[in-house]
């Protein structure tokens, strides 16, 4: 079986469910395929430059799943469903939303569903720059929502202790901070609910800024 790069992002993807992003490492996936490391350096320079298309390929991955929206479909609803899509994927893989963020996309075709989205949001009215900034608050929210509830929440099914309420709670002074100690229950619990809680806040704001009929 040859070596080339989809492979070689497939296995690394599933080193990453294994093993998480610390323990990501080319001498971890070469080891899987049982190659030498060096081998893989002709397929990627770094770590940085496998990540890049780690997350292309998750993206790629998710946008062949999607539906275009319909013509009849509000924007806010394909831009809600947008997000959580994005969450989804994330949630698929371990350390998902860590190794999502910040990376650079390195198939330009994924454009074209940037482009259906600021499309939709310019033809219910916004303009080309509130539309850029309303989809980039959606992303970045979904991408930090998702990695904050991944320290909680590792993979499905897996839970870091370290946030339950109840020892939380033993570090917060009550007495001082009641607000603060009561947070504990609604930041680290219901992650659904408070996801959709935080987009329809963004949505909303998002529908002040279209122009209003006199």
């Amino acid at each position: 079986m040859g070596l080339d790069r989809e492979l070689v992002v497939r296995t690394a993807l599933r080193v990453l469910n294994e093993e998480g992003l610390e323990g990501l490492t080319l001498r971890r996936i070469a080891r899987e395929l049982e190659v030498q490391a060096p081998a893989l350096y002709w397929h990627f320079k770094n770590k940085d430059e496998l990540l890049d298309e780690m997350a292309t390929t998750m993206l790629r991955d998710m946008v062949g799943a999607t539906k275009h929206p319909g013509a009849r479909q509000s924007w806010e609803e394909f831009l809600a469903e947008t997000a959580r899509g994005l969450r989804r994927m994330m949630l698929g893989y371990r350390d998902g939303a860590k190794v999502f963020s910040g990376t650079r996309l390195t198939d330009e075709t994924l454009y074209a569903a940037m482009d259906t989205i600021l499309r939709k949001l310019v033809d219910a009215g916004f303009s080309l720059r509130d539309a850029v900034c309303g989809f980039s608050t959606v992303y970045n929210y979904t991408v930090g929502f998702t990695i904050e509830e991944q320290a909680v929440n590792p993979l499905p099914g897996q839970h870091n202790e370290e946030y339950d309420p109840e020892r939380r709670a033993q570090r917060v002074d009550g007495k001082r901070f009641p607000l603060a100690l009561a947070a504990g229950e609604e930041m680290f619990t219901k992650f659904d609910d408070r996801f959709e809680r935080g987009l329809k806040l963004i949505l909303g704001g998002m529908e002040q800024l279209l122009p209003r009929e006199r």
